[in-house]
């Protein structure tokens, strides 16, 4: 069992011996791919890796904004994606509190974001420049929530202003300048909450990377029952599709019975922020090809760890 776990480990740097590529080649694929189904697989990998914002295996800056608290803080990793605090900034948010449903409600929302555009040229009330969020994402949209323009921005270059937004995040001009120079937009990301979680118990850790690799098991061997089985009967794919359109389409796929490659890589999970403690919000970069189809590219899953500490996959894109 050693030797299969230590194997197991040498195939995601492609170091094959001769051994290991005759076991693969005659069947040993899909137990060497079953090693990776169990936490127990994946707990020694959690040793000493920092997880106080979640488990990274691609780096990114990461910006988290406590609301109640008023502040905006700057996290950056090192070559062991092990965060330090860069930078602590003072910073407005939405004059109502809670999480934004709607547009003009006058909060700002509670989510995981990307920056999608840093815009150079604003309207003076804005600052010196801002930054563009993602909001809506795909879990904010399949829960109705509505409205856009979310932006972390500057304030006016004259005058003064509320000290609160719209629903923005507004920080010092001078501020929002040297931040700009401390952060690549495109490999940032916004975590906004009343008040950050975090130390989620390694264990929530294993298991989701253990749930995400039973999925990709069940799927690589056509196994419809427990591949559906993992989808939340809420289930709203990001085109609309419920759980039960998702089946017969998936059901269609499956009955092919082609022979597929799945390989995931730079997993990120990280505790969803809001009420519910025991969501997740997960991406990772997909390689899937089979006779009919390729696709390589970025996926999200938004997943519930269950007290069974089996996953349930709530929304995906």
């Amino acid at each position: 069992m050693v030797k299969i776990l230590f194997v197991t480990v040498l195939t995601f740097s492609t170091l094959f011996s001769s051994e290991v590529i005759t076991l693969y080649k005659s069947g040993g694929k899909k137990l060497l791919d079953s090693q990776m189904n169990s936490p127990a697989y994946w707990s020694g990998s959690l040793f000493n890796k920092d997880l106080r914002f979640g488990y990274f295996e691609r780096a990114f800056s990461l910006l988290t904004c406590n609301k109640e608290k008023g502040l905006l803080e700057l996290y950056t990793p090192d070559a062991q994606k092990r965060f330090s605090l860069k930078k602590r900034y003072s910073a407005f948010t939405g004059k109502n509190a809670g999480d934004k449903r709607v547009e003009g409600d006058l909060k700002t929302p509670v989510g995981i974001y990307t920056l999608t555009e840093k815009k150079r040229r604003v309207d003076p009330f804005y600052g010196p420049m801002a930054f563009v969020t993602s909001y809506p994402n795909l879990y904010d949209r399949i829960r109705g929530k509505n409205g856009d323009g979310i932006w972390v921005h500057g304030v006016p270059l004259s005058g003064s202003r509320d000290p609160f937004t719209k629903g923005c995040i507004a920080i010092d001009n001078n501020d929002l300048i040297q931040l700009d120079q401390s952060i690549n937009p495109s490999n940032t990301l916004l975590i906004i909450d009343s008040t950050l979680k975090q130390g989620v118990n390694p264990s929530a850790y294993s298991a989701i990377l253990a749930g995400l690799y039973q999925w990709k098991y069940a799927w690589t061997y056509n196994d419809i029952e427990s591949y559906i089985s993992m989808y939340d009967s809420s289930f709203k794919r990001f085109d609309g599709m419920n759980l039960g359109q998702f089946k017969a389409y998936k059901e269609r796929i499956f009955a092919k019975d082609e022979a597929k490659t799945i390989a995931l890589d730079r997993l990120n999970i990280i505790p969803y922020p809001g009420e519910k403690r025991n969501l997740f919000w997960v991406t990772f970069n997909q390689l899937y090809i089979s006779d009919s189809h390729r696709f390589e590219g970025e996926k999200s899953l938004l997943v519930r760890l269950n007290a069974n500490q089996s996953i349930s996959i709530l929304t995906e894109e």
